[in-house]
């Protein structure tokens, strides 16, 4: 059986130094950015694709509701519906990256405040020319070397909240906008 905290590297004590192991090093939690691909086409300025410095990123829960059997005194669950839970990420407003106008322009494809406007592009029951929704979320985890490690993928997402942070002169905290995302289905896998 392979022991994951001590390896077997060369040493020789008094000529050389034993080397640490860092195959097995955590992910950490703060290392990881936003991608999107196959956004809706028709907001000013705005290719297909987007990738975002995000400052926070909730949970991705995909919750399985039970079937309940029950016979007499007995119980029985077996898999259900499955709910995929809205996650929430938290963007920096960079100036060069002109992220409060992106996301700003993709929420305004699917509500305008200004004109009422609903699904402009996607209409329900009309002949839109697109649709409201990215092809896909890739929350991208990075090694400490910055290298792409975890994939967690997000299909058929949409801007559900637009939340622009607190202006406040006495915090030294920057400026940056909160998006809560709904997608129909997620998918991970490991890269490399």
């Amino acid at each position: 059986m392979v022991n994951f905290y001590k390896t077997q590297r060369p040493f020789s004590p008094g000529e050389t130094l034993p080397r640490v192991s860092t195959d097995i090093d955590s992910v950490r939690a703060y290392q990881f950015e936003v991608r999107f691909s196959g956004l809706p086409q028709g907001f000013a300025g705005q290719t297909d694709n987007l990738t975002l410095a995000a400052k926070q990123v909730s949970n991705v829960n995909i919750n399985m509701e039970p079937i309940t059997v029950e016979r007499v005194n007995d119980k029985l669950y077996y898999p259900g519906k499955a709910t995929m839970e809205a996650v929430t990420v938290t963007f920096d407003n960079l100036y060069l990256a002109q992220t409060s106008p992106a996301l700003w322009n993709w929420f305004k494809t699917i509500y305008d405040p200004v004109t009422g406007d609903m699904t402009q592009f996607s209409p329900p029951g009309g002949l839109g020319v697109g649709s409201f929704k990215a092809n896909k979320m890739t929350i991208v985890e990075l090694s400490n070397t910055q290298e792409p490690i975890n994939n967690l993928e997000l299909y058929g997402v949409y801007p559900q909240t637009v939340r622009f942070s607190e202006k406040n002169y006495s915090t030294n905290e920057f400026s940056t906008i909160e998006v809560t995302f709904r997608y129909d289905f997620v998918d991970f896998y490991r890269r490399g």
